[in-house]
């Protein structure tokens, strides 16, 4: 079973192009925010997903080691790709999406980081209508991308997994597709 983990920072279009990526391989796709939000939302510690980057690191944390534990279930019999973060933005700093503990329950394979340009990812959140996105200038977004880039590579280092990053630059979703289907092939 291959365990492949697709991030990118939001407005990146990681997603979107996970979607189009289930279309051409046989990869059962899981999305670590909605386990965790389905944990916190259970737990009374949330109302929406949002709300998910500004719980406590702590409480964070456990809700972290408890959806890796219902992801490792879940991915026992299929090849999946799990749709997160490497890096998360709170009030109080940069949270590692997967730190350690995570990484020994998944166990991944494959790190597969998505990047775009810090306009194209502004211009992203700016009219996207589906999230309460927080308003960052280019240098930030700049920033967050190479702590994503840092945290994969760290994350490859503690699992043996190898890191491919792909470009979804504007206009560009189906070379990034066509990347990834290339690296699972």
């Amino acid at each position: 079973m291959n365990i492949v983990v697709l991030a990118g920072i939001p407005g990146t279009g990681s997603t979107t192009v996970l979607n189009k990526v289930l279309e051409k391989v046989d990869y059962v796709n899981i999305n670590y925010g909605n386990i965790m939000f389905e944990i916190a939302e259970e737990k009374g510690l949330v109302e929406s997903r949002d709300d998910m980057r500004k719980l406590d690191p702590e409480i964070q944390k456990e809700v972290q080691k408890q959806a890796a534990e219902r992801i490792h279930q879940m991915a026992e019999n299929d090849d999946v790709i799990i749709d997160t973060h490497c890096s998360i933005k709170t009030p109080k700093g940069f949270l590692p999406g997967l730190p350690v503990w995570v990484l020994d329950e998944l166990k991944p394979t494959q790190f597969i980081l998505v990047e775009a340009s810090p306009s194209e990812i502004m211009y992203r959140r700016m009219t996207d209508d589906t999230r309460v996105r927080d308003q960052e200038y280019a240098e930030d977004i700049d920033l967050h991308q190479s702590v994503a880039k840092s945290t994969a590579m760290t994350y490859a280092v503690l699992t043996g997994a190898t890191v491919s990053i792909v470009q979804n630059h504007d206009n560009g979703l189906d070379d990034a597709v066509n990347d990834i289907v290339d690296i699972l092939s």
